[in-house]
C-alpha cells in the first residue's frame, strides 16, 4: 500500500469510480486517501459513502487536500474546470483521463511548470485488470513519474505511447471491452443454442478471453501463431476460423476502428 499519498478526482463518473474501485480493491491506497468532487452533491455522497471515499463540495477543497489530481470530467468542460484552480494545481500532479486532451492542450490551460500527464484508462481497471494508455510527452519529474507508475501499474497495464498514437491506443483499449463483451455474448448465444446453460457459457467464454490475452502478453507470441496452434488440419477449429473469414470477421473489426477514428 502506498502510504500518505492523497488522490483526488474532479468528476466522479463511471471511469473515475472504476479507477477508485481498482485502487481500493488492489490495496494501492486506503479509501480515506481518496477524495472526489462532482456537480451533483447528492449523487456524489451516495457514490463515495459506499466505499468510504471523502466527498468534497468544491474543486478548490479537493485540490487542497490532494497530492494527485485526476481530471475526470467531460472534455468540453475542462477549460472551465481548470481556470479557477490552476494556481493551486501548480504544486500538484495533474493526471487527465479525458479522451482527446493531450499534453499540448493542457499546456495552454495550466500554469507553466505544472506537472501533468494525459491518459486514457478502460473500465477493467475497476478489478485491477485494466489498461491505462499514457502519453509519452509529459512534464512529470522522475520522482513523480515513478510515483504514478507505482500507483497505476498495480491496477492496469500502463502503456506509454507517442502523442499521435494516443487516440488509436485509447480506442483499442477503451472501446475494445464493448467489442469483447459482444463476442462473449455471441459465443454464449451459440452455446445456448446447442444446449449449454447461459451461466456456464458466459463463464467459459469470459475465461477463454482472459486466458488467451494473458497467454499472449506473457509469451509475446504472434496471435496468428496462437491461432495456428489450435487449428489441426481438417479439424473443427479451422472450420470455424474459415467460416468467420467468409463472414468478414476481421474486416468488420477494422471497419469499426476506422469508424471511430474517422468520426
Amino acid at each position: 500500500m502506498i502510504a500518505n499519498v492523497k488522490i483526488g478526482f474532479i468528476g466522479f463518473g463511471n471511469m473515475a469510480k472504476a479507477l477508485a474501485e481498482g485502487l481500493i480493491i488492489k490495496n494501492v491506497v486506503k479509501p480515506n486517501q481518496i477524495y472526489a468532487c462532482a456537480r451533483n452533491w447528492d449523487n456524489l455522497c451516495k457514490s463515495t459513502k459506499a466505499n468510504g471515499i471523502n466527498a468534497c463540495q468544491t474543486s478548490q477543497e479537493l485540490v487542497n487536500e490532494s497530492d494527485i489530481v485526476i481530471i475526470a470530467v467531460k472534455p468540453n468542460v475542462i477549460p472551465a474546470v481548470i481556470e479557477p484552480i490552476k494556481e493551486i494545481l501548480k504544486d500538484k500532479i495533474v493526471v487527465s483521463v479525458a479522451a482527446g486532451y493531450t499534453f499540448d492542450k493542457y499546456e495552454e490551460l495550466l500554469l507553466p511548470g505544472t506537472s501533468h500527464l494525459s491518459t486514457i484508462p478502460n473500465t477493467p481497471v475497476s478489478i485491477g485488470e485494466g489498461i491505462i494508455v499514457a502519453e509519452k510527452l509529459h512534464s512529470l519529474s522522475d520522482k513523480e513519474y515513478k510515483l504514478i507508475n507505482d500507483i497505476f501499474s498495480k491496477i492496469a497495464l500502463l502503456e506509454f505511447v507517442d502523442s499521435n498514437q494516443l487516440s488509436i491506443a485509447g480506442t483499442i483499449s477503451g472501446c475494445g471491452p464493448a467489442f469483447a463483451s459482444m463476442f462473449i455474448e455471441a459465443l454464449s448465444d451459440a452455446a445456448v443454442k446447442h444446449g449449454l446453460t447461459r451461466e456456464a457459457s458466459y463463464k467459459l467464454a469470459s475465461q477463454m478471453i482472459l486466458g488467451t490475452g494473458k497467454l499472449q502478453i506473457e509469451t509475446g507470441e504472434h496471435p496468428g501463431a496462437m491461432k495456428d496452434a489450435v487449428c489441426s488440419p481438417g479439424g473443427t477449429t479451422i472450420l470455424g476460423v474459415t467460416t468467420l473469414e467468409k463472414k468478414g470477421f476481421r474486416g468488420a473489426i477494422v471497419d469499426a476502428i476506422d469508424a471511430i477514428e474517422g468520426k
